[in-house]
C-alpha cells in the first residue's frame, strides 16, 4: 500500500496538529503507513492497544538489557544466566514474574517493575505465568553473525563426543587455551586467571552436575563477541582457544 504525496502530507499534518495528544514516544522513524495506523489507533482506541507502539517499546526494553550485558563483557549473558540459576530452587529452569524481578535485580539490571512486567508478558506467550529462562536468554543474547555462531558451535561439537548437547567442565579444562582471550592479549589477566573465571561461569551451587550445555556455551561467547568488532578476529581467537 502506497501513499500519495498529498496523503502523506495529510497524515504528517494531522500528527503535527495532534502533537499534544500523541503521548507515545516510540513512533519516530517508522514508516508512513505505520504512522497512519498508529494515528488511527490512538484516535479511536486506547494507546495501550497499539501493537506498533508495544513492539517498538519492547525492543527498547530488550536493547536496554542487552546494553547492560554488553557493558559487562564476557560475563554479560552468562552472568544473567548464573543469577537465574541461583534462584531456581527446584531446577526446572522456569521463572515466574517475581523470580524474574529478583534475578534481574541480583544481576544489577536497571529495569523498573513496569519494564520487567512487559518483558515477562512478551515472553510468556501462553499466559502460563512462568517463562523458560533459556528462551529469555536467547531473546536478550547479543546478535551473533553466522560466522561467529558457526565457530562457537564447531568448538562445542569438538568436545561433545556423545552428541547429547552437553560437555563436562573437565572437557573444557583439557582443551581450552586462553592465549588469545581479549583480557590476556590486553595484559589484564593471565591465562590461568582466564581459565578459572571461564570455568566458574558454569559452576554454581544450583548447578552441581559439572556439565555445560550448548546454550550456556553460546551465551558465554555471545558476551565475549560483543567486545570484538571483526568477525575474522573472533573466529581466529576461537580456533586458537579450542585448537580447531
Amino acid at each position: 500500500m502506497a501513499f500519495s504525496n498529498a496523503g502523506f502530507r495529510d497524515v504528517t499534518q494531522a500528527i503535527h496538529c495532534r502533537r499534544n495528544r500523541l503521548v507515545c514516544q516510540f513512533v519516530a522513524g517508522i514508516s508512513s503507513i505505520n504512522i497512519f495506523l498508529h494515528l488511527l489507533i490512538v484516535t479511536f482506541l486506547r494507546l495501550s492497544d497499539c501493537l506498533i507502539c508495544t513492539k517498538i517499546k519492547m525492543s527498547a526494553v530488550i536493547e536496554k538489557l542487552r546494553e547492560y550485558c554488553r557493558q559487562r563483557g564476557a560475563h554479560g549473558i552468562i552472568g544473567l544466566s548464573r543469577a537465574f540459576r541461583l534462584i531456581d530452587d527446584n531446577r526446572d529452569r522456569k521463572l515466574d514474574l517475581e523470580e524474574m524481578k529478583i534475578g534481574l535485580r541480583e544481576y544489577g539490571a536497571t529495569l523498573d517493575d513496569d519494564e520487567i512486567s512487559e518483558l515477562f508478558q512478551e515472553i510468556d506467550k501462553d499466559g502460563s505465568g512462568t517463562v523458560s529462562f533459556d528462551e529469555f536468554l536467547k531473546a536478550v543474547r547479543p546478535p551473533l553473525s553466522q560466522d561467529r555462531l558457526d565457530i562457537i558451535e564447531k568448538a562445542f561439537a569438538k568436545m561433545d563426543n556423545s552428541g547429547d548437547g552437553s560437555v563436562t567442565l573437565e572437557d573444557l579444562r583439557g582443551v581450552y587455551n586462553g592465549k588469545e582471550h581479549p583480557d590476556v592479549v590486553a595484559g589484564k589477566k593471565s591465562e590461568d586467571e582466564v581459565l578459572l573465571e571461564f570455568l566458574a561461569n558454569f559452576d554454581t551451587p544450583n548447578k552441581a552436575d559439572g556439565k555445560v550445555s550448548k546454550d550456556e556455551f553460546i551465551d558465554y561467547y555471545a558476551g565475549v563477541s560483543a567486545s570484538i568488532d571483526l568477525d575474522e578476529y573472533f573466529v581466529t581467537m576461537m580456533e586458537r582457544a579450542w585448537q580447531l
